[in-house]
């Protein structure tokens, strides 16, 4: 039975082969061919696509949807105008502006072949600045015109602020992929470039720079930014193998010596000049620049590298300041904060040298009161510091009153003129040497530190 049943199973196997092999041949034949076909198609299209660069870059937070950093802001959208590095306007957004001959109105044409991130057209009415103060017309879709209260001569690097459409939909390189928050607080926010095929996730949820530093080498993020320093633990990160550093100056911060004008020693003039011929030519904590403007700025015309430290004439104006003690020495209280503690250091060594007592108190802000503050301001493109210096502005903090330095802080920003406002500005640097609120150090290095 067994060997009937084989012979049944072979003739049905020859009968089927002798009737559909030539059929089976050609479709296996066929199938195979397609196969190597779509793989071989897979293949090309697959080399063919574009390579993601992605890059998570990790930042001390926290920041709210409405102060991100910046950095990010301007690689979603651009503004109206753009600035060099010397503090001259150039278009960005506008393609020319008029000023009216008062100063107070102006008038921007749009480009006309802008879109934003979403492919809608970029016209006037997308124009959203929101200023105080300021009324707004819109001649047609792509003129824009503000008139202003006062004469503000700034108002051209105003406007270099990045135009957004509303949920961060930009005219920049890059477009907003998703936005993470944690309540009100941004943890992340993705940005893809598709001219560059380049994906940016930010990190910034980072609450110290020594936890943004335990993150890069968790392998959290593959780039950090804005260092004040290189040290990791008991090494530094040039001691990863794995790691780039690079060292850079921040232009945009000037680190300053305030002198509180109104505290019964530094009331003196004398005193204040005195201090000013102390500071060393050279500081190992960034880049030197004894002014109250940049070193690159279009208006400062007073040549900086003159400065040198004068320990001699700062002695005789110190002397000349009769503000010691009676045990005869002068007592003073360096308020700086925590990344400047070096540079406090290096200075009240030289005081001590011409028997000044000084003390250094380390503080997180600006003190409500103090002596000396070591900080920083940010240092705008344009020229104008009035905020810092007018005795009316609520963020002197020095209390500083010069009627001299008033007024031209006054002319400066009422004027549109850059060759005038040349002059009003070399006069303000001249006389605030005369008579110095603060002592002007330098622009601060910073580390980037990124995965080779």
């Amino acid at each position: 039975m067994i060997v009937l049943r084989k012979r049944l199973l072979i003739w049905l196997i020859k009968a089927y082969a002798k009737r559909w092999g030539k059929n089976i041949i050609i479709y296996f034949g066929i199938g195979l061919f397609i196969f190597f076909i779509i793989n071989m198609a897979l293949s090309y299209s697959v080399t063919r696509l574009p390579f993601i660069e992605k890059e998570t870059i990790g930042m001390v937070g926290p920041y709210t949807t409405d102060d991100l950093p910046q950095e990010i802001l301007s690689e979603i959208s651009k503004g109206l105008t753009k600035t060099r590095r010397d503090g001259t306007i150039l278009p960005d957004i506008a393609q020319k502006w008029k000023i009216s001959p008062n100063g107070k109105v102006y008038a921007f044409l749009l480009k006309k072949n802008l879109y934003f991130s979403d492919g809608s057209n970029l016209t006037s009415d997308n124009i959203n600045y929101g200023f105080s103060g300021v009324s707004i017309i819109r001649p047609d879709k792509y003129t824009i015109v503000f008139n202003l209260k006062d004469n503000y001569s700034p108002f051209l690097t105003t406007v270099t602020r990045p135009i957004f459409k509303k949920g961060f939909v930009g005219v920049g390189e890059y477009k907003v992929k998703k936005v993470k928050l944690n309540g009100n607080f941004v943890e992340s926010i993705e940005l893809y470039s598709e001219k560059n095929h380049k994906v940016l996730v930010y990190q910034l949820f980072y609450p110290t720079f020594s936890s943004l530093k335990t993150a890069f080498s968790l392998g959290e993020v593959s780039k950090i930014t804005n260092l004040p320093d290189i040290n990791f633990k008991n090494i530094t990160f040039n001691l990863f193998k794995n790691a780039k550093v690079e060292k850079k100056v921040n232009y945009n911060k000037l680190v300053t010596l305030f002198f509180n004008t109104k505290d019964s020693s530094l009331s003196s003039k004398a005193l204040r000049e005195g201090l000013w011929y102390t500071m060393p030519d050279n500081f190992s904590q960034g880049e030197r620049n004894p002014s109250p403007l940049s070193s690159y700025s279009y208006a400062n015309q007073e040549g900086l590298n003159t400065y040198q430290q004068d320990l001699e004439h700062a002695k005789l104006l110190i002397d000349k300041s009769e503000t010691a003690t009676a045990s005869g020495k002068i007592i003073l209280t360096i308020d700086t904060l925590p990344k400047y503690e070096l540079t406090a250091k290096t200075i009240s060594d030289i005081w001590k040298k011409l028997n000044i007592d000084t003390k250094i108190r380390v503080v997180n802000e600006i003190p409500s009161s103090f002596q000396v503050f070591l900080g920083e301001f940010n240092l705008s493109s344009d020229p104008d510091q009035y905020a810092l210096w007018h005795s009316s502005a609520i963020n002197n903090i020095t209390h500083y009153d010069n009627k001299r330095i008033d007024k031209l802080l006054e002319d400066g920003r009422k004027e549109p003129d850059i060759e005038k406002r040349k002059i009003i500005y070399s006069d303000f640097q001249k006389y605030i040497f005369a008579d110095p609120p603060a002592a002007f150090l330098f622009f601060p290095y910073y580390y980037e530190v990124s995965k080779k």
